[in-house]
């Protein structure tokens, strides 16, 4: 340890750095980040990994680093997965910023973020494919429509797809960011009350909402469905709880809900006894293999518009979503899905 740097515990370390970040990080920046540094500190602090305990961030070298990667890729805490090369990259990043950052106050070397390499993958390793089906999602809605019609959950999935806004926009909305004489949603970024937008100001925007959809929204808000709350700030969320505006967390956990096979009264694909399976408890619905989170519910929004025509650019401010991430990251059509696409466009008399 050098003389010239200033003993701080991981756990304060990582408070300052959240602290000082929350107004240049959006909210799901900020939850992703805790997250990933939350692992970090409880690995340095726990004995049974690495070299020992280490309670305070001078100690923090090279090799530490080195050995937190290779235990996140070969082992990882009871429960979680090894991490493969993505997540690798994402958890390494936001490690390297971190260091960076608490540099500054003299918590580790200046040079030690600098001599961090961020893992490399190939084209395609940075993508998941995991997608709803737009014919998957055309069920769960009609059931949602028959059954649990105007609902929260209902409204709030029905949003995600025909909007493919992020989790964390569909969270932001208020009630008098429904236009109920456009049928129209505005999404706008407001960080100072707790709702940020992911790419900040850059991402307001408005979006239309076919008939339909506008309805089901109007009659969820003056219907007996909507929770009659007001946030902390003072005010009226669109998709409310009990306790106010949702957390992402209970957003998501919607998602695992409504997209197990058993939820809307499917029979198992896997032909599991339905009364002995973990995944039909609400808060073990991640476990189902065949649920899916709100992600997929944004790539498979994107890949279905376009696969219906609508061009890249208007999906890409629809969205909030630059067309170079969009066609890499968000739209699942396979090569053959991209040919019909591309049909129409071909004349015939060339």
């Amino acid at each position: 340890m050098s003389d010239e740097l200033d003993p701080i515990t991981p756990e304060s370390a990582m408070s300052y750095y959240l602290d000082a970040r929350r107004y240049d990080l959006s909210d799901d920046t900020i939850q992703s980040h805790r997250y990933r540094l939350k692992s970090f500190v409880r690995w340095l602090q726990s004995p049974d990994h690495g070299s020992g305990e280490v309670m305070n961030m001078n100690d923090v070298d090279l090799r530490t680093v080195h050995a937190y990667r290779v235990f996140k890729r070969e082992e990882n805490f009871e429960g979680d997965d090894p991490c493969a090369a993505v997540t690798m990259k994402g958890q390494v990043s936001t490690l390297r910023t971190f260091l960076s950052f608490i540099a500054d106050i003299d918590a580790v070397s200046e040079d030690l973020a600098e001599r961090i390499r961020i893992p490399r993958i190939d084209d395609g390793d940075g993508v998941s494919d995991a997608v709803l089906e737009a014919e998957r999602a055309r069920t769960i809605l009609d059931y949602l429509n028959r059954w649990e019609y105007a609902t929260v959950e209902h409204v709030a999935l029905l949003l995600l797809w025909r909007t493919s806004c992020r989790l964390g926009g569909l969270r932001a909305l208020d009630v008098s960011d429904f236009d109920r004489e456009d049928n129209a949603l505005c999404f706008r970024h407001r960080p100072e009350t707790g709702t940020g937008l992911k790419n900040g100001s850059h991402g307001e925007r408005d979006v239309s909402l076919k008939p339909r959809v506008a309805k089901v929204v109007e009659e969820y808000i003056d219907g007996p469905h909507r929770d009659r709350v007001t946030d902390e700030h003072g005010r009226a969320p669109l998709i409310t709880t009990t306790h106010g505006r949702p957390s992402t967390t209970t957003i998501r956990m919607w998602c695992y809900k409504w997209t197990r096979p058993c939820a809307i009264g499917e029979g198992c694909p896997d032909n599991r006894v339905i009364e002995e399976c973990d995944a039909t408890y609400i808060e073990h619905a991640s476990k189902c293999p065949f649920s899916v989170s709100s992600h997929p519910f944004r790539a498979g929004s994107i890949t279905a518009y376009r696969d219906a025509g609508t061009p890249r650019e208007v999906l890409s401010d629809r969205g909030d979503v630059s067309e170079t991430v969009l066609e890499k990251h968000y739209d699942r059509a396979s090569s053959r899905q991209r040919m019909r696409r591309r049909q129409d466009f071909i004349p015939d008399d060339l």
